[in-house]
């Protein structure tokens, strides 16, 4: 059977269902269907039409309406809305007869106000059934009454054909009633004299108005709903087209054959022939998977922001952006300093090509060096007048060719005459080498001179500091924890490190892993170090914070908890991050594990509203969370295996990397940009500036 009957929720009268279509073939049921297609694209045939609905809009079926589905590249997620028309029989008569349409032929013409109501009602009835809070079925069927008449009054047939009769309250009362009485009575010898006289109009300008108002003469349209009417007949019931013809109220099959193949391309019979089908190959056809409803939230989020009764899982963050604000500076402090370790490690090609890997994704200023005067250095204290310093210019000399300074840490040994005379000795050599003017932008970290105050040696301490004074540089730095632990592999460093770095905490992570040999390992992939890379050179999701924010413009235009928007010239840049208040701590691993499942990792839903787009952008979106590139979950889900082979380790490697989709914002006055952060990650938004050439 191609009638289908459907089955209406038990407390309210509509059934909602999330649907992937693939396919399924032409059927027709005594329900009002709404389909909100929220991603990918179908096909939708309505008796004589077909259209391609894509995501965000909205078709809607009339009771009777053979119809049906088709996939269009790819998978797709549907909102099938089904509602009895009895219920809206209580407020509206012979609801059955009124048609209502929607526009998805004309590109943006879903843009209309009237449309984001229409979904807003719908988001709601789907709030109330998925909450099921106090009341909710008098408030899904109190929006069902609003959501009747905004159809009447904006999709209306009539309304869709001609705006105008939507201010002649008399005018569209009076075709409403005509076009109902030829629906109704399609069957008989209807004739446009009988309507004529009933309206008390001249039959000469009832068909005028009639072909103005439903777009079709009044023979074309009473013959237009027979032929419709007769593909039910045809693929439901074994009547002969000879019978049909003359029960739909053709006054011969010719007519009929005529008429079927004008809108068919076919005649009744080949019709049949092609589409009939037996019960069970119909069933076959019919090719649907049904998903969870919930997963349809995060896509309508846009439409519950102001919903009073709204409250699954959290709540929306509307962010209003303006596209045309001038904004401040942004000081991008986060890339002041990188933290590479002992000096020695930068003689070793892998850490080379690991540092080189990240100074070309994040361009830090400068390298905090450690025991750069030692002896794996080449640098004898103590031992000899003359210093050998080819190690260190090699080590400084590969900073420099990938735009890094040194940054160097001096230790405590350095504060002796011998220290002293190995400083004068550094000092001359690398002046001769790169001159003043280079080595005056190199930095001293003096962080330890305090632990020397009060010791006989202090004026020779300032005599020592004065000499560095003259030629670098002094700064103190936060060099971020020693303490190792697991929560340094995790995702939890993602909006850790955003929420610092925007806040202006500064702290300094390694650059990549080292081993601790006092500390028991029980893998070979993670230590629990502070490094963005494991000593595998694998990106952990920390590396990804800093990745995240170089992509960051030089103007800021928003700031808040959990998000910050810049801007580069006519580029915008929006990051997104799980946010709490505790979020700018470092917590252990295994207060981190006693926290799943708590409101402390609530995922942030966002609305961002960007007005004045100057022009058409694309949209790029980088996603990072627990699930989605943080290597340390990926192991998880591998077993946590304390070794890896080769094999494992580049699949490590390849998908420790953020999620990155592409989209696209057409010039206009508000662009509306609905996402969800989950977990412990971040979501940055680039939006850059179409180029356009003329040729």
């Amino acid at each position: 059977m191609r009638k289908e009957y459907i089955n209406y929720l038990q407390e309210v009268p509509i059934n909602v269902s999330l649907l992937n279509i693939e396919g399924y073939p032409l059927h027709w049921h005594d329900s009002i269907e709404i389909l909100y297609v929220l991603e990918g694209k179908i096909k939708v045939t309505i008796e004589t039409e077909i259209y391609e609905v894509e995501s965000g809009e909205l078709e809607i079926i009339n009771c009777d309406e053979a119809h049906s589905y088709e996939n269009i590249d790819g998978e797709n997620k549907v909102l099938m809305f089904q509602i009895d028309p009895n219920f809206f029989e209580k407020y509206f008569n012979d609801i059955r007869s009124v048609f209502f349409y929607t526009n998805s032929s004309e590109e943006g013409a879903q843009e209309e106000e009237k449309y984001h109501i229409l979904r807003r009602y719908l988001s709601i009835i789907l709030c109330e059934l998925i909450q099921k809070g106090d009341k909710y079925e008098d408030y899904i069927e109190d929006t069902l009454v609003e959501l009747l008449y905004h159809l009447i009054n904006d999709f209306h047939q009539l309304i869709y054909e001609k705006e105008d009769l939507k201010e002649n309250e008399e005018q569209f009362e009076r075709y409403d009633r005509i076009v109902r009485y030829i629906y109704n009575n399609y069957k008989d010898k209807i004739s446009l004299q009988d309507i004529a006289k009933k309206e008390y109009l001249s039959s000469y300008y009832l068909s005028h108005e009639i072909k103005n108002t439903v777009g079709y003469g009044f023979k074309d349209f009473l013959n237009l709903t027979r032929v419709e009417e007769s593909v039910k007949l045809l693929l439901d019931s074994d009547k002969t087209v000879s019978e049909i013809s003359e029960e739909l109220g053709f006054s011969h099959i010719r007519y009929f054959n005529k008429h079927f193949k004008k809108h068919y391309m076919c005649t009744p019979l080949q019709y049949r022939k092609k589409y009939k089908v037996d019960d069970d190959t119909l069933e076959k056809m019919k090719k649907t998977q049904e998903l969870d409803v919930k997963e349809a939230l995060e896509y309508i989020l846009l439409y519950l922001e102001d919903y009073d009764r709204f409250n699954y899982e959290d709540r929306i963050f509307k962010i209003n952006i303006d596209a045309s604000a001038e904004g401040e500076e942004f000081e991008e402090e986060f890339n002041d300093f990188i933290n590479l370790g002992d000096a020695r490690d930068l003689l070793k090609e892998k850490q080379r090509t690991f540092i080189t890997a990240i100074q070309n994704d994040m361009e830090f200023k400068y390298a905090l060096i450690d025991k750069v005067f030692s002896e794996e250095m080449g640098v004898a204290i103590g031992h000899s007048e003359f210093y050998n310093w080819q190690e260190v210019r090699r080590v400084i000399a590969f900073l420099l060719s990938i735009n890094l300074r040194p940054f160097i840490i001096l230790e405590k040994s350095m504060f002796s005459s011998e220290g002293f005379d190995a400083l004068k000795s550094f000092i001359k050599f690398f002046r001769e080498l790169y001159g003043d003017y280079e080595i005056g932008k190199w930095r001293i970290q003096l962080s330890n001179i305090e632990e020397l105050e009060g010791l006989d040696q202090l004026e020779y301490i300032r005599e020592l500091k004065e000499l560095l004074e003259y030629h670098f540089e002094l700064v103190n730095v936060k060099i971020d924890v020693t303490n190792r632990d697991a929560i340094y592999d995790t995702s939890y460093m993602i909006p850790y490190i955003i929420e610092n770095t925007t806040k202006g905490n500064g702290f300094y992570f390694k650059a990549f892993d080292q081993t601790d040999f006092s500390e028991d390992l029980n893998n070979e992939l993670f230590m629990g170090d502070n490094g963005i890379i494991t000593q595998n050179g694998i990106r952990k999701p920390s590396y990804y914070a800093y990745y995240l924010l170089s992509k960051l413009g030089n103007v800021m235009i928003e700031k808040g908890e959990g998000y910050i928007v810049t801007k580069s010239g006519d580029d915008i840049q929006i990051l997104l991050y799980t946010y709490n208040e505790d979020i700018d701590k470092i917590i252990s691993f295994h207060d981190i594990l006693k926290r799943r499942g708590s409101k402390n990792i609530a995922e942030r839903n966002f609305s961002l509203n960007i007005i004045n787009l100057i022009d058409d952008y694309t949209v790029t979106k980088y996603e990072i969370n627990e699930t989605t590139g943080s290597i340390y979950n990926y192991w998880i889900n591998f077993g946590r295996p304390s070794r890896i082979n080769d094999e494992e380790l580049e699949l490590l490697r390849k998908a420790s990397f953020p999620s990155i989709s592409f989209s696209f914002a057409k010039k206009s006055s508000v662009f509306n940009i609905v996402t969800k952060v989950k977990g412990y990650g971040a979501i940055l938004f680039e939006l850059k500036r179409v180029q356009k050439y003329d040729y």
